[in-house]
C-alpha cells in the first residue's frame, strides 16, 4: 500500500521554503524541490511556465513584492494516485488561501494595506523526489473585490472569504484508510456520470439529488458566488449557467482526477469550451466558443457530496471573448 508520505512531506518542504522566501530569492526557493523542467500552469495572465526562473518571474515575485508576510493557510491537503493515466501517477493537493498585507499594486488591483486572502489551489505531480507538474489555480477576481474593485455586474451566489470543510477536517497529513478514498472516487464519478444521458432526462434537482446531499454547499469562484442547499443551487447557478452556456458546450476531459479519505477533485485544461448566448457574466453574446479551465474539490459525507469548491479561470475566459479584465484595472488605477 502507499501511503503517499514521502510525497505530502516533500509539498509541505516546498511550502515552507515559499514561506522564507523573499523577491530575491523565491527562484531559488522554488527550485529546491522542483524538476529543472517543472512543468506550471497557472491561471490568466501567468498561463504556462517551465522551470522554477520561470515561474518566479511570472507569478511569484509580483505577487511577493504587493504582499508582504505571506503565508499558506490550507483548508484541504490531500494526495492520490491518477485516475486519468490508469492510476500511475502520485499528486498531492493543496487548498485554502495566501494570506498576506496587501501592500502595493497586483496586475493593476489597487493595494488596500490591509490582510488580503488570495484563494488557491494546487495540484502537484510527485515524479522522482521532485514536483515535476502543478496547476495552480488563484482566484485573482475575488482579490479584486476584497480590494473593492468588483469587475462584475451583481452576481447570483455570495462572495465570502470562503472557509475550509464544515468538519475541520481536511489536512489529510497522517496515513489514511485507501478504501475511502476508493468510495469518494466513485461518488465523484457517479455525480460526473449523472451529468450526462440518460440522467438527463430527470429534473435537475431530482438529478443532484442522487449524489448531492440536500443541505450541499457550493463554494463558488469570484463572478459566480456561494450557494447553500440543492434548491439555492439551481437557482442561483445551475439555471444561469445552462440558460447562457447551452449553444456550443463541450466537454474536453480531465488532466487529473484523485481522492483520498472523504476528499477528491480533479482539473482539466481545459475541462470545457462553452459559447456565452449573451448575459453570462455581465457579457454579451459571444461570436465563438471560450474555454473554461475549472478545478473541483469536494467534501463526501454519507455516501454523497457534501461541499464543492470551484475555481474557474475566468480572466481567461472572458479575455478570449475580448474583455482584458486587467488591462481595465490598469487603466483604472492610471487616473487614481
Amino acid at each position: 500500500m502507499h501511503d503517499f508520505q514521502a510525497e505530502k512531506a516533500l509539498v509541505r518542504r516546498h511550502h515552507d521554503a515559499v514561506a522564507r522566501a523573499n523577491v530575491s530569492n523565491i527562484a531559488a526557493a522554488l527550485a529546491e524541490n522542483t524538476a529543472i523542467d517543472w512543468l506550471w500552469r497557472g491561471m490568466h495572465p501567468f498561463h504556462e511556465r517551465v522551470g522554477a526562473q520561470a515561474v518566479a518571474t511570472a507569478f511569484w515575485e509580483p505577487f511577493l513584492s504587493a504582499m508582504s508576510t505571506v503565508r499558506h493557510r490550507p483548508d484541504i491537503f490531500l494526495a492520490g494516485r491518477n485516475e486519468i493515466d490508469g492510476f500511475q501517477s502520485v499528486w498531492v493537493v493543496s487548498m485554502g488561501h495566501l494570506m498576506g498585507l496587501f501592500d502595493r499594486p497586483f496586475l493593476g488591483i489597487r493595494p488596500t494595506g490591509k490582510i488580503a486572502m488570495l484563494r488557491y489551489v494546487e495540484f502537484n505531480r510527485i515524479s522522482a523526489g521532485r514536483i515535476a507538474e502543478t496547476a495552480c489555480f488563484c482566484d485573482i477576481p475575488h482579490l479584486m473585490i476584497q480590494a473593492g474593485q468588483n469587475p462584475f455586474p451583481p452576481a447570483t451566489g455570495a462572495h465570502l472569504v470562503q472557509p475550509g470543510p464544515a468538519t475541520h477536517d481536511g489536512l489529510l497529513y497522517a496515513v489514511q484508510n485507501p478504501a475511502v478514498g476508493v468510495e469518494t472516487l466513485a461518488i465523484i464519478n457517479a455525480m460526473l456520470n449523472d451529468m450526462g444521458e440518460p440522467a438527463r432526462s430527470l429534473p435537475i434537482e431530482q438529478r443532484l439529488a442522487r449524489t448531492w446531499n440536500d443541505d450541499m454547499i457550493w463554494w463558488g469562484p469570484a463572478g459566480i458566488g456561494a450557494t447553500f442547499t440543492i434548491p439555492r443551487y439551481v437557482r442561483q447557478h445551475a439555471k444561469p449557467f445552462r440558460a447562457a452556456l447551452h449553444e456550443g458546450y463541450s466537454f474536453n476531459g480531465h488532466l487529473c482526477r484523485l481522492a483520498e479519505g472523504h476528499f477528491g477533485g480533479f482539473f482539466g485544461w481545459a475541462n470545457l469550451t462553452v459559447q456565452n448566448s449573451g448575459g453570462y457574466l455581465g457579457m454579451t453574446a459571444s461570436p465563438g466558443p471560450a474555454d473554461m479551465r475549472v478545478v473541483d474539490i469536494y467534501r463526501a459525507s454519507g455516501g454523497k457530496l457534501a461541499e464543492n469548491w470551484i475555481f474557474i479561470d475566468i480572466l481567461h475566459y472572458l479575455n478570449m471573448q475580448g474583455l482584458d479584465v486587467l488591462a481595465r484595472m490598469e487603466s483604472m488605477s492610471e487616473w487614481d
